[in-house]
């Protein structure tokens, strides 16, 4: 199921040089330069997967970017104006 979500916190994880997150895990820290340009923005997130212990942590989804299984640097899937967080994609 995936859902829209607002970023609401870019943390980084020890002991992981590429994990950043709270209670979504995600690899971008190799990607973007920059993680704080990620705080506020909405992007659309798996939920229905089981929790996953990563680093020490437990991600309870996953972000979903584009471009990254065709060898470019990942862009997020955002809605092209504000909906609120929970909103269903598909």
């Amino acid at each position: 199921m995936t859902r829209v979500g607002t970023i609401r916190q870019v943390e980084d994880v020890p002991n992981s040089d590429k994990l950043v997150g709270r209670s979504i895990l995600a690899g971008l820290k190799k990607e973007r330069p920059n993680l704080d340009v990620l705080r506020g923005k909405q992007t659309l997130f798996v939920i229905n997967l089981t929790p996953r212990k990563m680093a020490g942590l437990v991600s309870e989804g996953m972000l979903f970017d584009i471009g990254y299984a065709d060898g470019m640097v990942p862009v997020l899937a955002i809605p092209e104006q504000p909906v609120p967080d929970g909103s269903r994609a598909g």
